[in-house]
């Protein structure tokens, strides 16, 4: 009895079955990642740089075109958060084209919970659409570099209000550290 107890637990722990977040430990540097869960999502930007040109290109790697959020000697190419919940990469504020929606909120708002207490197991697909508990989501174009070392299929995460992309939430991987800018596209 205690057995099937736990692991029911674990199942509404995680939404979609399987264990919570820390199980999925591998590939995370020292102070990003390996678990660990913000407390909140950014804060907004009060006073951005100057708007970065857009670019909708899908895919390749960080560098480039793509600024590189390395702030440390082993730290992701990608936007990460630190475990002390600094937010590394969501800096350009509210007028950068990339993250730009013509109709923001076309599918309605998500409806699920967001937040450090709500830990969503993707169910598959890829940045184009994936999915978890029944809800759809896209990657936005420009953040596909960033995403390429996610799993799909099993990997945690959790969702956060972007405050200064209106129609964008940011996606959290728990595993890695890594978060990207994601569009809900409905149930």
């Amino acid at each position: 009895m205690l057995i099937c107890s736990v692991a029911a637990f674990a199942q509404e722990r995680g939404h979609e079955g399987g264990a919570p977040a820390a199980a999925h430990q591998g590939g995370a540097p020292a102070g990003v990642g390996g678990g660990h869960i913000p407390n909140h999502g950014p804060a907004p930007i009060r006073h951005a740089p100057a708007a970065p040109a857009p670019n909708a290109g899908r895919g390749g790697a960080p560098g480039g075109d793509h600024p590189s959020h390395a702030d440390q000697p082993g730290h992701p190419e990608a936007p990460h958060v630190h475990a002390n919940d600094v937010w590394v990469g969501h800096n350009t504020g509210r007028n950068d084209a990339n993250y730009h929606l013509d109709h923001p909120w076309q599918h309605g708002h998500f409806p699920g919970e967001i937040g450090r207490g709500h830990i969503w197991r993707l169910g598959g697909g890829g940045p184009s659409r994936f999915w978890f508990g029944g809800f759809y989501f896209d990657v936005a174009p420009y953040d596909f570099a960033y995403c390429g070392d996610w799993d799909w299929a099993s990997d945690d995460i959790v969702i956060y209000d972007d405050p200064d992309h209106p129609g964008w939430y940011l996606a959290y991987n728990t595993r890695l550290g890594t978060y990207v800018h994601v569009e809900y596209l409905g149930a």
